[in-house]
């Protein structure tokens, strides 16, 4: 298995497909361990795609010493990508955390990202994303995974999806599943969002930007994605109105490809 010694930790990842090099990373889970087929289909066909497991999930260990922020989780992209002797790369970062962490990638090392694409994601956490983010880790600590998993499921798909996909949708191998046990792991990774803050340095990055915005997104949605592409000197917004936090099923599928895809090519 591939593991490396990257700024204090065990640090899992894999490489699929051929390419340029490109890091995708999302939310609070992981595409490593056979879950690579939900990368962006055609992603691995053009682009050498490095996925990783975050700390404290799957196979890579943490330091609960060490206070989380999402600096600190860039901070092991970067260490990362010096090890695999990658630079440029075409960084897809969506669904809340990886969003933001590639923000901080593309401020401390500019060298490191080619162009970026952010979606579901923030400069600051808000009152409302605060609240909506440890009212996730209360419900996780305090009444288990599954309750936390339903509730943060509706919030994060259209209804006519999460209705029609319920069942493989929740429970254990379910969405978020990688968190299911990981309590301490869980509350670290909201430790880090409620304390990302890239609004100092939003004029600073250069690099291209493609800030998606999700119109049915409860909870990252344009009123928290706007002021990104507002702030960012080389950024283009494009609108999905019928998207909710997570892209799902084909036909969004399609469209999101399109639009990434016109994106990464352009650069």
């Amino acid at each position: 298995m591939p593991i490396a010694q990257i700024n204090g930790h065990d640090m899992y990842y894999e490489v699929h497909g051929d390419g340029p090099p490109a890091v995708y990373i999302g939310g609070w889970d992981t595409f490593c361990h056979g879950r690579h087929h939900y990368l962006a289909r055609g992603m691995t066909d053009q682009f050498s795609t490095v996925i990783i497991d975050y700390r404290g999930l799957g196979e890579s260990t943490d330091d609960y010493s060490v206070p989380a922020s999402t600096q600190l989780f860039a901070d092991d992209i970067i260490g990362l990508l010096d090890h695999l002797n990658m630079k440029s790369v075409y960084f897809v970062g969506l669904v809340g955390i990886g969003a933001c962490i590639g923000q901080w990638v593309a401020f401390k090392r500019p060298d490191l990202v080619r162009c970026m694409v952010n979606m579901g994601c923030w400069t600051w956490a808000d009152a409302m994303l605060s609240d909506q983010l440890t009212a996730f880790g209360d419900m996780h600590e305090h009444a288990g995974f599954h309750a936390f998993q339903s509730m943060v499921a509706s919030l994060s798909f259209r209804p006519e999806y999460y209705n029609a996909n319920r069942e493989k949708l929740l429970g254990s191998g379910g969405v978020w599943g990688a968190l299911e046990g990981r309590i301490p792991t869980h509350l670290r990774f909201i430790e880090a969002c409620l304390g990302h803050d890239i609004r100092p340095h939003l004029s600073d990055i250069a690099a291209p930007t493609l800030v998606i915005h999700a119109g049915e997104d409860m909870i990252t949605g344009p009123r928290t994605t706007m002021p990104l592409e507002e702030g960012l000197p080389n950024s283009v917004g494009v609108s999905m109105d019928r998207v909710a936090h997570v892209v799902a099923g084909k036909e969004e599928k399609i469209v999101f490809g399109k639009i990434l895809f016109d994106f990464l090519n352009a650069h």
